[in-house]
């Protein structure tokens, strides 16, 4: 970070590429789509870039990334006002040939998934996102929302208990 603040661009370059694709995995969980969650990625290693003077040395860069981009994704969700909306979603399984079954369940899992992980609340999302697709642990995810350990804990319990009860219902 340090040589980040003095224009240094290939740091830049060697944090955009060795943190991008867990960013984006997260950022597309949270907003429905791929393009929105490389939007996403790209504006919040934008933010990165132009905040470099206010980064903290106590914290990881890693956890100043998760912050960036989980403040960036909810901007985007209460820009569109709504629940993010899952990119071409038509309401009907992929198309499959002989011998891929398997693979167009997965797909209509997937979906399942995603739909049921939009029904749930943004902050619980996020820490479900950050928590089981990334593996940050409850120590990590304090710092990167600014909540309390506790609190991690009772919004991801929250969190599962609204995600599978809107798995089940997109399950019928």
């Amino acid at each position: 970070m340090h040589r980040i603040r003095r224009g240094d661009e290939r740091a830049f370059a060697l944090l955009v590429e060795r943190h991008g694709g867990r960013l984006l995995r997260v950022a597309t969980h949270l907003l429905g789509s791929r393009a929105d969650g490389e939007d996403a990625v790209q504006r919040a290693f934008l933010r990165l870039h132009l905040s470099a003077s206010a980064y903290r040395a106590e914290w990881a860069v890693s956890t100043w990334l998760y912050r960036i981009l989980t403040n960036v994704c909810f901007d985007e969700i209460r820009r569109r006002g709504a629940r993010p909306e899952l990119a071409g979603d038509n309401g009907s399984a992929p198309d499959a040939g002989p011998g891929d079954q398997r693979a167009a369940d997965r797909a209509v899992e997937r979906l399942d998934v995603a739909r049921a992980l939009a029904k749930v609340p943004n902050e619980a999302r996020a820490l479900l996102v950050l928590r089981y697709a990334d593996g940050l642990s409850y120590g990590e995810l304090s710092r990167v929302r600014g909540i309390s350990i506790n609190t991690v804990k009772s919004q991801l319990a929250r969190g599962r208990s609204l995600l599978r009860a809107a798995w089940e219902e997109e399950r019928r």
